[in-house]
Order: structure tokens, then C-alpha cells, then sequence
């Protein structure tokens, strides 16, 4: 088991590629809008990326803080639940589960769109590319999310190194300042609109799109090895570090080099190209930055099982999502998230720009629940220091909280609107799961005293359609359990006289008197599966007993020779499915038959 949890170095890889990657469209999200007030506008940049860090510091301090006070995982879905009542709890798990679907989809959508950037001709298999992407890291994670970690430790690790040295080259000594840079200017010459107040509010909410992630190390510390909590904080420092440095160190290129949007070039390539031109460390750190943008997907892949795994302790998703596989992870939210980002990434194509505008709004709003549920944390333990800590969590979730009112706002028309009925929709699945288990509750008196247990006299019933080695199997299995067993067989031709005794079944069995007598059961049609049914309920209601219905078959030494065996215990299985007062057992006899 301690194989399958990660140290904070394969954290990072884990658990933060979601939010390190995001340098790769947080900064040309703020210059796209600034862009639309003109070149004037775009020393903005810097400053606005100084705000976006300094949250991003204000976000790592409050989730180190939940690390501490909630190392049991779960994020804003624990923190909510526990200072701001179920119903916020909800919200933000419904939140959350939205953003870690969306968070999958981009991810590999981006990673493929930098690769047919690059080669063009694989435009045309766009979706098939981004599935088998996503089904590798399905399978990666499903072996277990150490084993994924590891995978993923060198490409993360060339990415965050080449990326800082691109950045470090750029602000000592550039290399490609007078290449000629690919693609046509979009700049307009003459903004569009003025530089409002209301327009730097929304380049900083587009730029916040860079904090996405920043929570899932919160919510996947039981996958961290021992100690829990100081590997997980360790790690969340990490991340806050190289992305702080990251993001102010392209800002202040892009102001530095004023960067503009450009055709077929993204901010980023152009600051790279810029800072190292156009030769193999530019295309080694291109190459890496698709490779990574791919493997981003894997922060939710750590975040949503363990989020689904919490709800369904609570009783708001099935309870198998609270289960663990072979190889410590849990494989039922590993699967649904899989087939949701998969269907999402049909559905539009795998064109990542109509994913954006829902991006990054429902992690702002586990933000902003988060913090807040933090502010009342502090209020209700005051622990020492109580009050700085409730000030900085309290701004940071007055401005998280601003954020996602300026998303859903200016981006509400683009798509945004999906988002504000799915968090509904899912917080509508989560009550009514709830209700039901509560009522199940109810019924089997859960957390009463039972009275005391009463037996019953057992009668096995054990079909059988000949004389061999099963059925002496069956039979003395059957007699191990009660002394009272029935065998029976149906027989489905039509003859005349007394069949029970010309029936070779019968006379063999008779010969044999194994103990438990034997009845034929007559039938005109072809299926046997009726008059067993019929003859079950017959005995069903003669004497208070409990009918257990053996079946007996065998298993074949390879798969593939099952096939060729019947069946019939599956049928008979489904059959009596609706008989709640039935035990249905299969008692199995191993075949050692080579061919």
C-alpha cells in the first residue's frame, strides 16, 4: 500500500499539473482582454498578474490551513460541510465535480491542439488522439496513482525546469529578440473599448483561470505517504513558489517585449521564441508543454475519487464510490470521470475554446466556499492568531467570490450557463441519493437493537439434468447445509404412461439412493426456468421454511471454455431475482480439462 502513495516531489505531478500548467493560457487570457482596449492597455499586465500571485499567496496559506485542520481530503467539500452546513457542502462538491470534468477535457484538448498545431494533418483525428490520451491516463491511475505520479515525474520536471530557464535566459539576455515572429498582429490600433475598471475586473477573473488546481493537493492528502499533513503542505508551498515565479516572470516579459495576441501563436510561444528563438530549446520545451498539457488532466484523477469518496461516506453518491480496488484507489469515481470527460470531449469536438468560458468557475466557487467556511473555522476554535487568519481567508474570499460573479457575468452567453445548471442538477442527484439512503435507513432500523434472531428449517432445492460427478457434488454440498433436500430436473417432451417410472433419470436415480428424493417436473413448452419457478413457489408457501436454491455448475480451467457450458444459472438467477425470500447459491466444480 505505501508504494501507492506519493512523496511532495511526485505530488507535484499528481496533484499540480493542473494549476502548473496553466501558464500556458492564465497569462494570454488576461492580454486577449486587455488587447481589446489597444496596445495602451497592455502594460496592465503586470499588474494585474501581481494581484492574481498575491491571491494565488492568499489561496496556498488558506489550503495549507485545510491541509492542517481537514487532512482527512475533500477541500472546499469538507470545509463547507463542516462550518457552513450541508446544503453549501453540497454546492461546492457539485462545484467542484463540474471543474475536475472540465479540467480533463481541457487539458488533453490543449495538449492535442499544441500537437496539430504543430502537424496539421492530425487535425482530422482531433477526438480520437484526445481518447486514447485520456484512456492511458485512465488505465495509469486505475493502476494505481503512484504508479501514474511516477510516470508523470519527468515530463513535469523538464517542463518546470525548462520553463524557468526560458523565463531566466529572457530577463538576462535574450536570444531571439530580432527574429521575425510567425503569424499576423491582432491588435487593434485603436481599442474598442476604454480601460474601465470593469475591464480589468474581467482580465483578472479571465487571468484567475491560472489558480485552477491550487486546491487539489487539499483535497488528495490521504494519498500522500506519512506524515499526511507535512508532505502535503510541503507540496502546496511548492506549487505556490514555481507558479508565483512562473506567472510574474511571463508577465513581466510580456510587458517587457509587449506581447500581443497573434494568429496561430499563442502568448507563450511567442514569449519562448522571443527569449531562446526559434531553435531545438524552444521545440524541447514546446514538445514538453503539449506532453504536460496532456497529462494535466491527471490533478483530477487524484482530486474527484477521493471528493466522490467523501460524498458517498455522507450518503450523497452510491456507496460504491467509497470503495477501494486491488491497488488502493477508487476505481468507480476513476471510471465516471473518464466516460464524463470522454463524452464532453465528443460532444464539442475536442475543440478546447468551447470549453474555456465554463473553465475555472466552479473551483472559484469552491474558493470562495472554502475560505469562507475557514473565516467561521477561525471564529468558532480561535485558536492563537485567530484574527489575521480570519481577515486573510475573509478577503481572499470576498475576491475569489467577486471573481466568479464577473465569470458567470462575462461569460454567461459564451456558454457559462451550462455551468449554472449543472451545479444545480448535481446538488438535485446528491438530496435525492440522500433522501433514499436516509429512508433505507428508516427501514432496516439502522442504529436501533434488533430483536433477537430466529431460525428457520431449511429445504435446499438443487436442479439437476443428469446422472455425473456435478451431481454428487451438488448433492452433498446441498446435505452439508440442511438434511432436508429436494432434487429436482424438467423434463420438456410428451409421452404417455407413468414417466416417473420409465424415466431413465429416475431409474438411475433410484439405483443410486443417494438420500434426497428426486422430482420430475413436466412441462409442454421448451423453457425450464417456468415450472422450477412454479415449483419453488408451491414450496414456498407450504410451512415456514427458508428455500435455498443450489445450482450447481462448472468452471473451466481456461475462459474461453465457459462459453461453451450452460448458462442456465444465470438465467435461473435472474429469474428468482424477484423472490426476495430465496437464497440463490451456485456451488461450482473446477474442470482441469486440457486441450
Amino acid at each position: 500500500m505505501d508504494k501507492e502513495q506519493i512523496t511532495p516531489v511526485e505530488g507535484l505531478s499528481a496533484l499540480s499539473l493542473d494549476a502548473l500548467t496553466s501558464v500556458a493560457y492564465g497569462p494570454e487570457a488576461i492580454i486577449v482582454v486587455l488587447a481589446l482596449a489597444g496596445a495602451g492597455s497592455l502594460h496592465l499586465v503586470l499588474p494585474i498578474t501581481g494581484a492574481i500571485v498575491a491571491l494565488l499567496a492568499i489561496l496556498v496559506f488558506s489550503y495549507r490551513q485545510v491541509i492542517d485542520a481537514y487532512p482527512g481530503g475533500g477541500g472546499a467539500y469538507a470545509v463547507s460541510r463542516a462550518n457552513l452546513g450541508a446544503g453549501f457542502s453540497l454546492v461546492a462538491g457539485a462545484a467542484l465535480i463540474v471543474d475536475y470534468t472540465l479540467t480533463v477535457s481541457v487539458s488533453i484538448a490543449a495538449g492535442v491542439g499544441a500537437l496539430t498545431s504543430a502537424f496539421p494533418s492530425l487535425t482530422s483525428a482531433t477526438v480520437p488522439i484526445c481518447l486514447a490520451i485520456l484512456a492511458v491516463i485512465t488505465v495509469l491511475n486505475l493502476r494505481g496513482l503512484g504508479a501514474s505520479a511516477r510516470a508523470f515525474l519527468l515530463p513535469t520536471m523538464l517542463f518546470i525546469v525548462g520553463l524557468l530557464a526560458v523565463i531566466a535566459v529572457g530577463l538576462i539576455h535574450p536570444l531571439g529578440l530580432k527574429e521575425s515572429l510567425p503569424g499576423r498582429s491582432l491588435l487593434q490600433t485603436h481599442g474598442l473599448q476604454v480601460v474601465s475598471v470593469l475591464l480589468i475586473l474581467k482580465a483578472f477573473s479571465a487571468g484567475c483561470s491560472a489558480l485552477t488546481g491550487v486546491e487539489a493537493i487539499a483535497n488528495g492528502v490521504p494519498l500522500f505517504r506519512e506524515p499526511r499533513v507535512k508532505r502535503a503542505k510541503r507540496t502546496e508551498m511548492m506549487l505556490g513558489l514555481i507558479l508565483g515565479a512562473m506567472l510574474l516572470g511571463l508577465a513581466v516579459l510580456a510587458r517587457r517585449w509587449h506581447i500581443g495576441p497573434r494568429s496561430n501563436q499563442t502568448v507563450l510561444s511567442q514569449i519562448m521564441g522571443m527569449a531562446v528563438g526559434r531553435h531545438w530549446a524552444y521545440y524541447v520545451v514546446s514538445l514538453t508543454i503539449t506532453v504536460v498539457l496532456a497529462l494535466a488532466a491527471n490533478t483530477s484523477f487524484g482530486g474527484l475519487p477521493i471528493l466522490a469518496s467523501l460524498l458517498a461516506r455522507d450518503n450523497y453518491l452510491p456507496h460504491v464510490f467509497g470503495l477501494r480496488g486491488d491497488r488502493q484507489v477508487f476505481n468507480s469515481g476513476i471510471w465516471v470521470l473518464a466516460v464524463l470527460s470522454g463524452g464532453l470531449l465528443v460532444a464539442v469536438g475536442g475543440n478546447t475554446n468551447e470549453m474555456i468560458p465554463l473553465f475555472a468557475i466552479g473551483v472559484f466557487t469552491g474558493f470562495t466556499l472554502s475560505q469562507t467556511g475557514l473565516v467561521v473555522h477561525w471564529w468558532r476554535t480561535r485558536p492563537a492568531r485567530w484574527r489575521r487568519r480570519a481577515v486573510i481567508n475573509g478577503g481572499g474570499a470576498v475576491v475569489t467570490g467577486i471573481a466568479t460573479i464577473i465569470f458567470l457575468i462575462s461569460k454567461f452567453e459564451q456558454g457559462a450557463w451550462i455551468v449554472v445548471i449543472a451545479v444545480p442538477a448535481f446538488v438535485l442527484l446528491f438530496v435525492r441519493i440522500h433522501t433514499y439512503y436516509v429512508k433505507v435507513a428508516l427501514e432496516l432500523g439502522v442504529g436501533t437493537v434488533p430483536a433477537k434472531p430466529a431460525g428457520k428449517r431449511t429445504l435446499v432445492i438443487v436442479p439437476v439434468s443428469n446422472m455425473s460427478q456435478l451431481t454428487r457434488f451438488a448433492i452433498s454440498e446441498a446435505l452439508s447445509l440442511s438434511p432436508d433436500v429436494i432434487a429436482i430436473s424438467v423434463r420438456t417432451d410428451r409421452t404417455e404412461g407413468e414417466h416417473e417410472l420409465s424415466d431413465d433419470l429416475v431409474q438411475e436415480w433410484t439405483q443410486w439412493n443417494p438420500g434426497p428424493p428426486l422430482r420430475i417436473l413436466r412441462t409442454e413448452y421448451s423453457s425450464i426456468v417456468e415450472p422450477i419457478c412454479a415449483f419453488i413457489d408451491k414450496e414456498r408457501h407450504e410451512g415456514d421454511r427458508q428455500i435455498v436454491v443450489l445450482i450447481p455448475m462448472v468452471v473451466a480451467s481456461r475462459w474461453r471454455y465457459r462459453l461453451l457450458h450452460n448458462q442456465i444459472d444465470l438465467v435461473l438467477s435472474s429469474a428468482l431475482r424477484k423472490h426476495a425470500d430465496v437464497i440463490v447459491a451456485r456451488v461450482q466444480m473446477p474442470l482441469d480439462t486440457p486441450v
